[in-house]
């Protein structure tokens, strides 16, 4: 293997960070900045600020996120195998259909224990 052929790879990542780096540059030296109390003042989604900032959120919150997170990245499993499916053969249908078997089993046990529940 020669280093040469990553050369047009280095090249393309200097040049994107000199370009991203004079881009940033121009924005702030170009920029308006004209900072006033109203513009810099706390907000939380267009009202004023109630409660503590430190409040505990739910745990459902994020029990519904890692969830989220771990069905789809199971899911991302499911695209190399759709990409080589005819050439995994009977073998590897199987096991994608065991996998999603499992995938199924674990959702209805998510689904059955209220883990999907949004009161």
């Amino acid at each position: 293997m020669n280093l040469e052929q990553y050369f047009p790879v280095l090249l393309f990542i200097v040049v994107a960070t000199l370009i991203g780096a004079a881009l940033l540059a121009a924005g702030r030296v170009l920029g308006p900045n004209r900072p006033d109390p109203e513009k810099l003042s706390i907000y939380e989604c267009g009202f004023e600020p109630f409660g503590d900032s430190r409040m505990k959120f739910d745990v459902r919150y994020y029990l519904v996120a890692m969830l989220f997170i771990m069905f789809d990245l199971e899911i991302a499993f499911l695209f190399p195998w759709a990409i080589a499916s005819g050439e995994v053969g009977m073998v590897g249908f199987w096991t994608v259909a065991i996998f999603l078997a499992i995938l199924t089993v674990g959702f209805i046990y998510e689904w059955r224990r209220g883990a999907l529940d949004w009161e």
